[in-house]
């Protein structure tokens, strides 16, 4: 017997939809300020849930694959109105930038090369560098506490990106080392590292309470249908597509590369797209680096999820290869799909997975192993910024591939000075002056359109 969600916090789902809408339409500039706007208006203002609640909710995210800031918001209104607060809460964080990304896609396969629009994006390519290496320094300060955590952050950087091991490996290995860590008692691995004190936080009285409401308790009736129902959801259309066009059609292959990455890429949406960027650009060829760049530019300035990159990867992918269609046709396919295979297994992890968190609060061993993860990620998003940096403002790489080695290193005297100027100056209104990120990037990208106008840019 199905439990209705409690409504005892005297927040009605009227009152709830107007909350997620006005937090759908601030979430832009990546998952961290998002996780920061749904934090300011959901502990601090509204009051539904407590700071540890909220902080345990992200740390689940967090370990979790896919985007932690759309998750997060599923599961808090999972939490506040049930499944349907968790679709409500979920869904409205997705769709400003489904519409935006998509007709972004469009301008760009169908006039990306034309001078303007060109210069545009040779801008804001130089920018993103600023705004990843800003996410290392903000996810950096809140984990990587102590030394041990640093030298975790620093192995995880010199596994991925000298060594190029598999992301699922370097947080299974951290996940591992933090579990154990905590169990061992180890300061290090303990919640807050051993660090109270004045800068520990305080819980406010929250709405919802620290008590757990009935729909979140862990049945196993209620497990099953959430797996069925959402597995279904998720892998019903993809092997319906690749049943009728065959594994080697360009959707079969969309369809099935982003299921795999709902499934491996943990550590939140930078390190999505660490995984993505590689496999997109060196395995399957769908775009090249500057490309990728240009999408996650678009995903930067726009409302929604970071991860709605992924659209436009699969929206490229299936340009390129329309097959019968239209290739802007067979591009809003590819697009579509690439999201709905990205952001449907999300609502299964929240939905299976948050009745047992729930009852995890307080779990030091799993504490300990998240802590381990978030600081791993810092490593992976680090590599992130790297990769970036070398593909902008250098014309030309070389690979390198000895004594186990593998990575692309950059040929110093094909440096773009005029990109590596906007990426200086993105800098310095980010870490200098505290601009935000919408205003660096539109800056950056008049630069670029400048830049072109007087003749000093291709």
């Amino acid at each position: 017997m199905s439990v209705k969600p409690s409504d005892d916090h005297g927040v009605t789902f009227a009152a709830a939809f107007r909350v997620w809408l006005k937090i759908a339409s601030l979430s832009f500039g990546g998952p961290a300020g998002q996780i920061a706007v749904m934090h300011r208006i959901l502990v601090e203002e509204k009051r539904w849930i407590s700071e540890s609640r909220f902080l345990h909710a992200l740390s689940y995210c967090t370990l979790l694959p896919g985007p932690e800031a759309q998750q997060l918001a599923t599961y808090v209104g999972w939490l506040m109105h049930g499944t349907a607060g968790g679709l409500m809460a979920g869904g409205l964080f997705i769709l400003p930038g489904v519409f935006a990304i998509m007709g972004l896609s469009v301008i760009y396969a169908g006039w990306g090369h034309v001078g303007f629009i060109a210069a545009a994006f040779f801008g804001l390519k130089a920018a993103v560098l600023a705004v990843v290496v800003d996410a290392v320094f903000r996810v950096g300060r809140r984990a990587l506490r102590n030394t041990a955590m640093k030298a975790i952050a620093a192995a995880a950087f010199v596994a991925i990106f000298f060594f190029a091991t598999p992301f699922p490996a370097i947080i299974i290995v951290a996940g591992v080392l933090g579990w154990l860590g905590a169990r061992q008692g180890w300061p290090a691995f303990a919640p807050g590292g051993g660090h109270g004190g004045p800068g520990a936080i305080v819980d406010c009285e929250s709405l919802l309470g620290e008590t757990s409401p009935p729909h979140t308790h862990p049945s196993r009736e209620r497990a099953l249908r959430a797996f069925f129902t959402w597995g279904s959801v998720w892998l019903v259309p993809v092997a319906g597509v690749v049943a009728t066009l065959g594994t080697g059609d360009v959707f079969s292959r969309i369809a099935i590369f982003f299921s795999e990455m709902a499934l491996v890429t943990f550590g939140g949406a930078y390190a999505v797209l660490a995984y993505v960027a590689q496999e997109a650009v060196s395995t399957y060829h769908w775009v090249s680096p500057g490309e990728m760049l240009d999408g996650l530019g678009m995903a930067e300035t726009t409302p929604g999820p970071l991860i709605m990159v992924l659209q436009f990867v699969g929206f490229m992918a299936a340009y390129r290869a329309p097959g019968a269609l239209a290739p802007m046709a067979s591009g809003v396919f590819g697009g579509l799909l690439a999201t709905w295979v990205t952001f449907a297994p999300c609502f299964l992890w929240i939905f299976l997975g948050g009745p047992y968190i729930e009852r995890l609060r307080g779990n030091k061993p799993l504490a300990g192993a998240l802590s381990a993860i978030t600081a791993a990620v810092v490593g992976v998003i680090l590599n992130l910024a790297v990769w970036f940096a070398i593909h902008a403002i250098f014309r030309e790489t070389w690979q390198v591939r000895a004594f186990g080695l593998s990575f692309d290193a950059p040929v110093f005297a094909r440096v773009d000075p005029w990109a590596l100027a906007l990426a200086i100056a993105a800098a310095v209104a980010i870490f200098r002056f505290k601009r935000g990120v919408i205003h660096t990037l539109a800056g950056c990208c008049l630069a670029g359109v400048a830049l072109y106008l007087a003749g000093l840019t291709p």
